[in-house]
């Protein structure tokens, strides 16, 4: 009689592990990554990692799966689709292109798998974005060039990966900032594919062709490049040039008090994109007109701006962190309801 109450308790209470396994919230989550050419990369990578993790602490298992790497769009179409095959709740991607992935997005949704895109947009239907706007990216720094130079000075700018959706929207974005300083004149416009040493470069050629500048409009990590070949010309305290929002870079601004100013494309948009894709798979549902960009399916978060008011704040965030390290921000579960009904 006893063995048989033992039994019959035992398989109560494994039927109540089971049924609470069973309701337990549990995601798999695909991140992919398909370009690795920054420190920047690297960090959104682990800020996500760290933001799935956080979640357990709210009584939610998210797993995630990253595939990163230098590939093209088609490469990173093949990131996707590993995804949909090995059965993941959703998928966030730093894309390479915007509208390559329109086919294997829509096979995702068939499949019932939510996709975010970060950091660069993307023109379909089955996807959303969440991260910043990065036209006002650029036009916010833009401006303050401009702004910094009185509204006139020969300028020329550095651009990142040609073709590139983030690229190339920030390249409106400062047009449409220089557009409203008719002296601001653009002298000429290179690419540095988002490498430092290659802005260094593309500075010091720059500096050789056209003798008298007066602005220098540089994206992310180029910046501590150009800035670097303009210092080694002497040319520091004629030059207001846009800056670069890493930690080593900051001090050589502090130290050398350069005239600069960079707006943060925060590392953490991934983790924040992995946030509002949790809350949604949830079931909770966006709120009527959150949705805007240029293709209509965007949320865009805030864009932190750094210049000489704030640079000792900054440092201090950075203090023990690598030189590396990005100043980042992180849209959490708490900041995104209001994304929700």
């Amino acid at each position: 009689m006893m063995k048989k109450w033992f039994l019959a308790a035992t398989m109560l209470v494994a039927a109540g592990v089971s049924a609470s396994v069973a309701n337990a919230e549990s995601f798999k989550i695909g991140l992919s990554n398909g370009w690795v050419g920054s420190e920047w990369r690297t960090q959104m990578i682990e800020e996500a990692q760290a933001a799935a993790e956080a979640w357990k602490d709210k009584g939610v298992d998210v797993e995630v799966v990253v595939q990163s790497g230098n590939v093209d769009a088609q490469g990173q179409v093949g990131q996707v689709r590993n995804f949909i095959n090995q059965g993941v709740d959703a998928i966030i991607i730093d894309p390479n292109s915007p509208s390559a992935f329109n086919p294997v997005f829509a096979q995702a949704k068939r499949r019932g798998i939510m996709v975010v895109a970060t950091d660069a947009e993307v023109s379909s239907k089955d996807a959303i974005y969440v991260g910043i706007d990065q036209k006002q990216w650029a036009y916010q720094s833009a401006k303050w060039l401009a702004e910094t130079l009185d509204g006139k000075g020969n300028v020329v700018t550095i651009n990142g990966v040609a073709g590139n959706p983030a690229n190339e929207m920030r390249v409106a974005g400062y047009k449409e900032a220089f557009e409203a300083h008719p002296d601001i004149k653009v002298l000429n416009e290179a690419n540095a594919n988002w490498d430092q040493a290659q802005g260094q470069q593309a500075m010091q050629n720059l500096l050789a062709t056209y003798p008298d500048i007066q602005g220098v409009w540089v994206q992310d990590g180029m910046a501590a490049g150009a800035w670097r070949s303009i210092m080694a010309a002497d040319k520091a305290s004629q030059i207001a040039a846009t800056g670069e929002i890493r930690k080593d870079f900051m001090v050589t601004w502090k130290e050398n008090g350069l005239n600069s100013a960079a707006s943060v494309n925060p590392p953490g948009v991934m983790a924040s994109a992995l946030n509002v894709a949790v809350m949604k798979m949830q079931g909770k549902e966006f709120k009527d007109g959150i949705f805007g960009g240029v293709y209509g399916n965007a949320i865009y978060i805030p864009i932190p701006f750094i210049d000489n008011s704030n640079l000792d704040e900054k440092l201090e965030e950075a203090k023990d962190k690598p030189g590396y390290w990005s100043v980042t921000d992180v849209v959490t579960p708490e900041e995104a309801e209001e994304f929700f009904k």
